[in-house]
């Protein structure tokens, strides 16, 4: 976890943590996330998926699991993250987020300290942590970002998803360079996923668009991590309430899910799984 607003890091620290945000909401932003977290749990990663889309959680459908208690719970003393955290579908760990709950969709800033607190005590038993955030440049989002190791932002073709795509990555940026304890060596690099695309050429087009404006006005790099074709499949799989890769592992979508796991698998290195 890059430093931010967080606890000191430990030397034991070995979880690699990747936020998945977006600029605006019904891009695909828990698609990626859920499936993500499973391409990387099958690539022999040990994953913990949070769901933080605060007050609007419900990674929980698209894995087709019922949960009880949630990180509200633990935010507020009831429970401990242990007696939250559930197995998921795809040999990985969830931590169910609250929907419908207002006071989630707006924490305060010590409740913020105490979710990156939570994020941080998991490191050691983790390779990756994904934080599945809120759409839109909300406090809990943006905060959230600047203390990851990776903001992946997932965007569509749509020119206000772009627009809103590149509003995002603005106020990560800014949220970074304002951070009391922010470093260049510290920062976290940021990553963009094209959802929804009708073709190869259509996704690099918008990855180009986005990291060409980066470039140019924020002075900041923009990885490219692939890009999701419009695939049917996945419509199926969120009212089969499986996941896509689980469902339908021959999908085209499910082989572009992989693409994009694999280049992140290639910068996290071996798997810490089984030392």
């Amino acid at each position: 976890m890059a430093q931010g607003l967080e606890p000191p890091p430990s030397a034991e620290r070995r979880a690699h943590t990747i936020a998945v945000a977006s600029g605006k909401g019904g891009v695909g932003k828990t698609l990626v996330s859920v499936n993500l977290a499973i391409a990387l749990a099958a690539r022999g990663h040990r994953v913990i998926l949070f769901d933080l889309d605060m007050g609007l959680a419900n990674a929980d459908i698209v894995l087709g699991i019922e949960t009880g208690a949630t990180l509200a719970d633990v935010l507020g003393g009831r429970r401990s993250l242990e007696e939250v955290t559930v197995a998921a579908p795809g040999d990985i760990a969830f931590v169910p987020g609250s929907s419908g709950v207002a006071g989630m969709a707006n924490l305060s800033e010590f409740e913020r300290y105490q979710l990156l607190s939570v994020l941080h005590r998991v490191e050691t038993g983790y390779d990756v942590v994904m934080l599945d955030c809120g759409a839109g440049i909300s406090r809990n989002v943006i905060e959230l970002a600047a203390a990851a190791d990776t903001l992946l932002i997932v965007a569509t073709p749509e020119p206000t998803a772009i627009t809103d795509a590149y509003a995002t990555i603005k106020a990560f940026v800014l949220e970074r360079h304002e951070s009391r304890h922010a470093s260049t060596a510290a920062a976290g690099s940021i990553g963009v996923v094209v959802n929804l695309a009708e073709n190869r050429h259509e996704g690099k087009q918008v990855y180009e668009r986005l990291a060409g404006v980066a470039a140019r006005f924020l002075h900041v790099p923009v990885t490219d991590y692939g890009y999701i074709l419009r695939d049917d499949h996945v419509p199926a799989a969120v009212r089969a309430r499986t996941p896509l890769v689980v469902k339908y592992p021959r999908a085209s979508a499910s082989a572009c899910m992989l693409a994009s796991a694999a280049r992140l698998s290639a910068e996290l290195g071996q798997p810490q799984a089984g030392e």
